[in-house]
């Protein structure tokens, strides 16, 4: 279990390196960010000493091994856009992009498993059919025309729910939340729904075939023989082997939530690392464009190696190759 831990640090090291590589190189091709932070009337001696500050002048290798040992020690810069460190823009805008993040992947994950289970269950029921049909909206429409809809239905029309904006937050130390508001719980309704009725829908659909193809196994029909109560076999034994190809899918699927969370963050403006980005494309601030791939990159490769660790606690089988079947 430790070489399999030390073999994924090392290769989840290299995917990030990579990652910063091929976003320095793509970046350096998007325009001048002296231009931008400086503006047209600049004189030339004075675009020439804001290069040589920002290390600009310097050959590419040297830029980019000049930016991985920073981040290594945990400088990622500073912005063009604003002056200030990368590493404190990141700060403010974390929490908004992660307390998104976890309340659409427990709607996706609770609710794609539950209606995957259901659905497979009860695959002749009319409210079956039904959640299978409307499914197909989460899976066909893209997720910016989904949050549009969503807003002229429950806050133009309806008058529910806030259209843009986090609500009111409270600050905890250095962590500012809106599950402690009405107005913050009411913000994160319609973002969330968005974000995470895709993977939702993906997760709901792959829980329902896994299910559908382990009932039909003949451990199944041995268990139901052995007289097994159909909430045991149900449970105790289909739900848990369709979960060892699902936790795959489903780990992808709630990795790229924060990937995707840039759509959503645009549409109902929310103060995310995702509009940050944005920002920052258009401003062409390569040190805040290059963190926030380092920081989905390692999302990514987080999420993977929790995935690689469920199969062990999931499957018997992989415990048992481990240890040599001993």
């Amino acid at each position: 279990m430790l070489a399999f831990l030390i073999r994924r640090i090392a290769e989840a090291l290299v995917v990030m390196v990579v990652v910063a590589f091929f976003a320095f190189s793509m970046f350096r091709f998007m325009g001048d960010p002296v231009a931008n932070m400086m503006g047209p009337d600049a004189t030339i001696a004075d675009r020439e000493a804001m290069t040589k500050r920002l290390g600009l002048d310097q050959p590419f290798p040297v830029q980019f091994a000049a930016f991985l040992g920073n981040v290594a020690e945990g400088d990622f810069g500073v912005s063009f856009r604003v002056g200030r460190p990368v590493i404190d823009l990141v700060k403010e805008r974390l929490p908004a992009t992660l307390e998104l993040a976890l309340i659409s992947g427990l709607f996706a994950l609770v609710g794609g498993i539950g209606l995957g289970v259901y659905t497979a269950l009860r695959r002749d029921g009319l409210l079956s059919r039904a959640i299978m049909a409307i499914s197909l909206i989460g899976v066909s429409l893209p997720t910016f025309l989904i949050g549009i809809a969503l807003i002229y239905l429950f806050a133009v029309e309806l008058r529910w729910l806030p259209s843009f904006g986090r609500g009111e937050t409270v600050r905890i130390g250095g962590w500012t939340t809106g599950f402690l508001t009405g107005s913050g719980l009411a913000s994160l309704v319609l973002p969330s729904i968005t974000l995470g009725l895709f993977q939702m829908t993906l997760i709901m659909r792959l829980v329902r075939s896994e299910m559908l193809e382990v009932l039909r196994t003949d451990y199944i029909r041995f268990a139901r023989a052995r007289g097994l109560t159909t909430r045991a076999i149900h449970f105790g034994h289909a739900l848990k082997n369709t979960l060892v190809p699902v936790i795959t899918v489903t780990g992808l699927q709630l990795g790229s939530i924060v990937a995707f969370a840039i759509i959503t963050e645009t549409v109902f403006q929310w103060p995310g690392v995702g509009s940050l980005f944005i920002s920052s494309v258009q401003a062409v601030d390569v040190p805040v464009m290059a963190t926030y791939l380092l920081f989905v990159a390692g999302f990514f490769v987080f999420v993977n190696l929790v995935v690689d660790l469920l199969y062990f606690a999931v499957d018997p089988r992989l415990r048992n190759a481990t240890t040599g079947g001993h």
